[in-house]
């Protein structure tokens, strides 16, 4: 009875090794290449290595269990192989967790028509740059970036060619600025650009050169969308601050935009206009 009992465990064992082997194939899928992908290999060979150890002693020690003292080592088998499989299935089922979190937490500051972030990350990363800048003593600018005439757009064309020109506008900022440089939406047409350690003349011509870009720039138009048009051409208007002595928080930072913005509109559209040039 106790030999039957004994091999019955080890046969256990190896069956929860082999399960254990599943959740490590699937997490090694999901990890990308280097050295923690490298150790989950390895715990994978040591798994093998235990599975081939198992059903060598069962034939090793066929028909040697007389005592319950004899079922010590089978009953630590069987244990180790449940502790592997518990901490594999652990180990998938956090790593999963942790990608649900990663995927959640990008699209809470993501916009989802534009894939650039969102209004609510905007605020809180200008915050965080004006206090750094602010600390540091460096300069720091924002970009408030408005399509002109995007209303037109929509009552012409219909708001699905409008949001194409917008999640092209915005993509086209994105991939025109620096890697340094943070690109949002602001609300509607607007995007806002915040440029850590640039001085306002830098800013401007960044604006510029981006304000020129999109003038020459056309956006597809899909043909399924039955438009009399196949590419439509926008521009931009650009309202740029940077903190000073009347711009130091916030606020203030985004109304200099602002009014920088305005007075471009109503200059005539398609053109960069500084705010506050006491804060250069």
């Amino acid at each position: 009875m106790l030999h039957f009992i004994a091999n019955g465990l080890v046969a256990a064992a190896i069956i929860l090794q082999f399960l254990a082997l599943r959740p490590v194939r699937i997490l090694i899928a999901l990890l990308p290449p280097g050295r923690l992908r490298f150790s989950w290999y390895v715990l994978t060979a040591l798994i093998i290595i235990f599975i081939i150890g198992y059903g060598a002693y069962i034939p090793a020690f066929w028909g040697s269990h007389e005592r319950l003292s004899d079922l010590v080592v089978p009953a630590v088998f069987f244990l180790v192989a449940c502790f592997v499989l518990l901490v594999n299935i652990l180990s998938l089922e956090t790593a999963r967790n942790m990608q649900r979190l990663r995927v959640f937490e990008q699209e809470s500051i993501t916009d989802p028509l534009t894939g650039i972030y969102n209004r609510r990350y905007l605020e809180r990363r200008l915050t965080d740059e004006i206090a750094r800048a602010n600390r540091y003593g460096m300069p720091l600018s924002v970009l408030l970036i408005d399509i002109d005439h995007f209303k037109r757009v929509n009552d012409i064309y219909g708001h699905q060619v409008g949001d194409l020109v917008l999640e092209g506008m915005a993509q086209l900022i994105v991939t025109t600025l620096r890697t340094t440089d943070i690109v949002a939406r602001y609300g509607g047409e607007e995007i806002m650009v915040i440029a850590p350690s640039t001085p306002v003349k830098i800013a401007a011509d960044l604006a510029e050169r981006l304000r020129k870009i999109v003038e020459n720039a056309s956006f597809e138009v899909p043909i399924e969308l039955d438009c009399d048009i196949s590419a439509l051409g926008v521009t931009v208007s650009i309202g740029v601050a940077c903190i000073g002595p009347h711009t130091k928080d916030m606020q203030d930072l985004i109304q200099s935009a602002d009014k920088a913005l305005y007075r471009a509109k109503s200059e005539g559209r398609n053109r960069v206009v500084t705010g506050n040039t006491t804060d250069v």
